[in-house]
C-alpha cells in the first residue's frame, strides 16, 4: 500500500513537471513569434529609425548603462551618481513609490470603511461615483499648478490612480463577506463591530485587497510614465525626449527598463502574497 502511494505521488510530480515545461515552452514560443514579427516589421519599415529592430533596441538598452548621470535625492538633497538608465529609473521611483504606497493605504482604508459601514457608504457613494470616472492623467493640470513639474506633482497623479484601484479592491472584498461567516462569528461571541472587522471581514477580504494592490503595481507604472510625459524627471520623460530626437531605439530601451522593473516588483509581491495567503 505504501509502495502504491509513493508511486502515485511520483507520477503526480512527474505530470506536474511536464505540464510546467509545456507552459514555459509555449511562453517561449510566443515570445520568439513576437520577436520575429517585430524584426520583419522593422525590416519592412522605411526610414529604418521609425521602427527600431530587436537588435538595435538591445544595443540601445546596454548603452543606457555605458554612461553615468548625477541625480538629486528628494528630501535629503544629496547627489547620487548612477548609470544613466538606473538614474532615470530612480527618478521615476522617487514619485512612483510614495504615490503607490500612500494611494494604496488611503484607498484600502476608505474601501474597508465604506464597505463595512452602511451609513458611511450612503454618505460617500454619490461622491465616489462622481470622482471615480475621472482619469488620473486628467489631474495633471492641477498637479502642475499645485506642485509644479517635479516629483511631488507626479507622485500626486500616481496617488490618484493607486487610490481608486485599491479602494474598489477593498470595498468589494468587505462588501462580499458572507453573512454565514459573520453569523458564525456572532455565535462564537464576536460582538463588537471592530472585532468583527478585524477577525472576520479582513481575512475574508484579504485576497481581493491583495489582488487590488498587485493590479495597482502595474497600472501605476502606466500612470507614472504618462505623468512624466509632461516634463517630470524620469523614464517617461526620457522616452518622449528620445523620440523627439528620433532616437526611437532609446525609447524602446527605456520601455524595456520599465518592463524589467515591473517584473521584479510583480514577482516579489507574488511571493509576499503567497506567504500571506498560505492559510487558503
Amino acid at each position: 500500500m505504501s509502495h502504491q502511494t509513493e508511486t502515485n505521488s511520483n507520477t503526480m510530480v512527474t505530470a506536474g513537471f511536464e505540464r510546467d515545461v509545456k507552459r514555459y515552452l509555449r511562453g517561449l514560443g510566443g515570445l520568439l513569434a513576437f520577436l520575429l514579427v517585430w524584426w520583419v516589421g522593422a525590416m519592412a519599415t522605411q526610414p529604418s529609425y521609425l521602427v527600431p529592430g530587436p537588435i538595435d533596441s538591445v544595443h540601445a538598452f546596454f548603452d543606457l548603462f555605458a554612461t553615468s548621470t548625477a541625480i538629486v535625492v528628494p528630501v535629503f538633497g544629496s547627489e547620487l551618481v548612477l548609470p544613466t538608465g538606473l538614474a532615470h529609473l530612480a527618478e521615476t521611483l522617487f514619485h512612483y513609490v510614495p504615490g503607490l504606497l500612500l494611494g494604496a493605504s488611503c484607498g484600502i482604508g476608505f474601501g474597508l470603511a465604506m464597505g463595512w459601514n452602511g451609513a458611511l457608504d450612503d454618505w460617500l457613494r454619490p461622491l465616489v461615483r462622481v470622482l471615480r470616472p475621472i482619469p488620473p492623467l486628467a489631474w495633471v493640470v492641477f498637479a502642475i499648478v499645485w506642485f509644479g513639474i517635479h516629483h511631488t506633482g507626479a507622485a500626486f497623479i500616481v496617488f490618484v490612480g493607486a487610490f481608486w484601484i485599491n479602494f474598489y479592491g477593498a470595498y468589494g472584498g468587505v462588501e462580499g463577506v458572507s453573512s454565514e461567516l459573520t453569523d458564525a462569528a456572532s455565535t462564537l461571541g464576536v460582538e463588537r463591530d471592530l472585532s468583527m472587522l478585524k477577525l472576520v471581514a479582513l481575512p475574508s477580504a484579504a485576497p481581493q485587497v491583495l489582488t487590488g494592490f498587485r493590479t495597482s503595481i502595474g497600472r501605476c507604472w502606466m500612470i507614472v510614465v504618462g505623468a512624466e510625459l509632461f516634463g517630470a524627471p524620469g523614464v517617461g520623460y526620457e522616452i518622449i525626449n528620445a523620440s523627439n530626437n528620433l532616437a526611437m531605439a532609446t525609447s524602446v530601451a527605456y520601455m524595456f527598463l520599465i518592463s524589467l522593473a515591473f517584473l521584479c516588483m510583480d514577482v516579489g509581491f507574488r511571493l509576499i502574497e503567497r506567504s500571506v495567503l498560505s492559510w487558503r
